[in-house]
């Protein structure tokens, strides 16, 4: 049985996690959030990813990161996608800037005025 640490909230609950085919039973947990945490990492993780890009004429990088999470296992495939990214100032917080990035159907955004 896998342990696990729940991220969700301050807490920091440490759970057991067991998936016996498509049952996952979690112990540990004190709250609704931290089951549902511990489902999603047992079965299929996920997370946000931040990066940089290079703003084109610009020297300093503008932070980005996903509008949503994405599959782990997809995070190398976004990457190779954001590093060709060159977007064009002036570039506003929250602006979409990758449409559908890595084939996740998830946005890549702005996390800042640029």
């Amino acid at each position: 049985m896998p342990e696990m640490t729940c991220i969700v909230c301050p807490v920091g609950c440490r759970m057991t996690v067991k998936v016996t085919g498509t049952a996952v039973e979690v112990t540990g947990n004190g709250c609704r959030r931290g089951l549902e945490y511990a489902r999603q990492e047992a079965i299929a993780p996920q997370r946000v990813l931040t990066a940089v890009v290079a703003v084109a004429g610009a020297e300093q990088p503008l932070p980005v990161k996903t509008a949503r999470p994405i599959p782990k296992e997809k995070l190398f495939a976004a990457m190779a996608e954001v590093k060709t990214l060159r977007p064009q100032p002036p570039i506003r917080i929250g602006q979409v800037l990758k449409e559908d990035l890595a084939g996740t159907g998830v946005a890549l955004v702005a996390a800042k005025n640029f």
